[in-house]
């Protein structure tokens, strides 16, 4: 009874992966590795070559090769100089620290130097050891010793194989080594594809046609073991190669997320590993294929058009990594994705994104068109969930995201600030320009990682290319002759002047929206439109006329006589004083005379200089009369076309008899 009980419950327990019924998960005893069996013929030599984990300790530590007799181990060699009598002048140990392996080279071979060995650092027996076979035969040929490969957990396993070129055409394959049989992982030709290795293999002819390239990511303690790959089916035709693959665990090796889940319409981040250091090489983000990877993007700046907007790399020299982000996520977007690198090929990584049903937690407008000098608000609101993560705009480019200001509200161009109070993100544009078309992310992030983003595509469009494409016009966005001269601004938000890109957020209505415009306010702005234009035209006629009459005014001065007034022009005046003074020159001419150049003057009579006299004083006399008869006439003119009262300046009383 008790051994059905026991044989029900083992019915129950879940059924192990694919995975781990191919490779069992190895007892790491010691993190020493190297071949399981080593081939030589007699007279021949061998060469053996262990690894060790690259600590400080090990690497400075005592290296040794050991023969072992039962449960004990001698020492036949170490870094130490020591080599047992039998091996003397045929065997030396090497050790490779910056490589992380030792060698071991022994010659002329004989049949008894067959057997079991440990290569090991440190002391023997302390378990830092790895048991070797060593098999000598008579004649070669020996069979081909499998290629060993020391992987580091959670990183990249790449190896290349070559067959000839008379495989060339010959289907390409990689199996792991079950036993005697060798299950396939994955193939070229047939679509083979192991469950447990989907989206973390690759098998590509990037080489030439005989030869295959491949790559497995994430690898883990199962998959350590026995690797075949070959040309051809194994067991039956063609050719192929073993490989010993062994996994170690190094404490430094950054373990990247394998699987991304996200919302549809939200986004997703996935992290590549990279090198500072060594800039020459480039990251290649790609969308797996069982045979090929499809390119995505590039850290040189390269990006697929298809994704234009919708994808980044964002690098992080702090951690090495490379932050990649893609937004804009559909159903079309579950997929395997791959960081590659032509260097530090363990480096390269993989991860499954899931996209599901859901509302993503940061929502706006996702298209945003406008004019040529209008004001645009971006606006990104986010949830509850977001309320202590760090909010940013950024403005894409192949490439990344160039981060906007949220402080420096001087600093020209646009910038970002947050509200907490409606929880929403506004980026400002003053007077939006052609150059400030394209796409902008609004995110999110905590503690320098990247989190949610979401993407807005901005159209700008001259007046001409709106007049000729009507749908191009904003119909949320009033044009210049629609907004209103004067708006409220709600009770927290000061007016003033700001910034080109002066950025807020609020919580209602504010100045520089696009609020409908009514009937009626565009009924006062049509009238405006017409009587600006004439009120400016009579106004330049006006001034016009004044500036001249004010340059009359300052060219006369104003005269009363009696109870007239006028104004009179000083050169009026000026000209009968010029009058009286040329009629008094001539008289004076007229009693001096020259003859032939000597000079004379004649000396008047009585009776002459009484007439001289009388001359004077008629000529006085009729300049007098016709001064006064001027300013006589001028005044009456003046009465009758004024008739207003002045303070003027009187003209003496003698003037006035005359």
């Amino acid at each position: 009874m008790a051994l059905l009980a026991l044989i029900f419950l083992l019915a129950l327990l879940p059924a192990g992966s694919a995975r781990s019924k191919h490779a069992p998960k190895a007892t790491i005893l010691s993190p020493v590795f190297g071949p399981r069996q080593v081939y030589g013929v007699v007279g021949g030599s061998v060469t053996v070559k262990c690894f060790y984990p690259p600590t400080s300790v090990n690497k400075h530590d005592r290296k040794y090769w050991c023969r072992q007799s039962g449960r004990s181990c001698g020492t036949v060699t170490s870094t130490g100089g020591y080599v047992s009598s039998g091996f003397k002048g045929r065997i030396s140990l090497t050790d490779y620290p910056e490589a992380e392996n030792f060698q071991i080279n022994i010659s002329s071979l004989a049949l008894t130097d067959a057997g079991t060995y440990q290569c090991g650092v440190g002391d023997n027996g302390r378990g830092l050891s790895y048991k070797v076979t060593l098999s000598v035969s008579q004649d070669p040929p020996v069979p081909e010793a499998a290629e060993l490969f020391y992987v580091k957990l959670y990183s990249t396993w790449t190896v290349v194989c070559s067959f000839g070129k008379e495989y060339s055409t010959w289907r390409k394959y990689l199996c792991k080594m079950e036993g005697d049989d060798c299950h396939d992982i994955i193939d070229n030709q047939n679509g083979v594809i192991d469950e447990d290795f989907k989206g973390r293999v690759l098998l590509s002819h990037e080489l030439s046609a005989d030869a295959v390239n491949i790559m497995m990511t994430q690898m883990d303690w199962e998959d350590a073991g026995l690797y075949r790959c070959g040309a051809g089916e194994y067991g039956k035709n063609g050719k192929s190669k073993e490989l010993d693959v062994f996994i170690y665990e190094d404490k430094n090796f950054h373990q990247t997320k394998t699987k991304v889940t996200a919302k549809t319409g939200s986004s997703a981040t996935f992290e590549c590993l990279y090198d500072p250091l060594k800039k020459s090489s480039a990251i290649i983000w790609a969308k797996w294929e069982a045979n090929r990877y499809n390119w995505i993007i590039y850290s040189t700046g390269n990006v697929r058009p298809q994704y234009e907007g919708r994808v980044a790399m964002i690098e992080n020299p702090d951690n090495r990594t490379i932050t990649v982000i893609l937004n804009q996520l559909s159903e079309a977007d579950n997929a395997y994705y791959w960081c590659i690198t032509a260097e530090a090929k363990d480096q390269q990584s993989s991860a499954e994104l899931k996209v599901i049903e859901g509302e993503p937690q940061l929502s706006g407008e996702k298209k945003v068109e406008a004019q040529v000098g209008s004001r645009v608000d971006l606006t990104c609101a986010y949830t509850c969930a977001y309320y202590s993560f760090e909010k940013y705009w950024c403005k894409w480019s192949p490439s990344g995201c160039s981060m906007l200001p949220a402080s420096d509200l001087s600093q020209q161009g646009p910038q970002a600030t947050c509200s907490t109070s409606n929880r929403t993100v506004i980026l400002s544009f003053d007077s939006v320009t052609e150059e400030d078309a394209g796409w902008y992310w609004c995110g999110v992030k905590s503690d320098g990682v990247f989190g949610e983003t979401m993407a807005v595509k901005l159209s700008v469009t001259t007046g001409r290319d709106a007049k000729h494409n009507p749908e191009l016009l904003d119909v949320d966005a009033p044009s210049h002759a629609e907004i209103p001269n004067h708006v409220e601004f709600p009770n927290h938000v000061e007016p003033g002047p700001g910034p080109r890109g002066g950025a807020y957020s609020d919580s209602g209505v504010r100045s520089g929206a696009a609020p409908a415009s009514s009937d009626q306010d565009h009924g006062s702005n049509t009238l405006a439109l017409v009587l600006g234009p004439v009120a400016a035209l009579l106004l330049i006629i006006v001034t016009a006329f004044a500036i001249v009459k004010y340059r009359q005014m300052k060219r006369s001065d104003l005269v009363s006589i009696g109870s007239y007034r006028t104004n009179i022009s000083m050169s009026d005046f000026e000209s009968v004083k010029d009058y009286s003074a040329s009629n008094s020159a001539c008289v004076k001419e007229s009693q001096e005379t020259a003859m032939g150049g000597d000079e004379f003057t004649t000396k008047d009579t009585p009776e002459s200089a009484a007439e001289v006299k009388k001359a004077k004083r008629s000529s006085k006399e009729d300049a007098d009369l016709a001064y006064s008869t001027f300013l006589l006439t001028s005044g009456s003119i003046a009465q009758g076309s004024s008739g207003g009262d002045s303070t003027a300046l009187d003209v003496s009383p003698s003037q006035e008899q005359v």
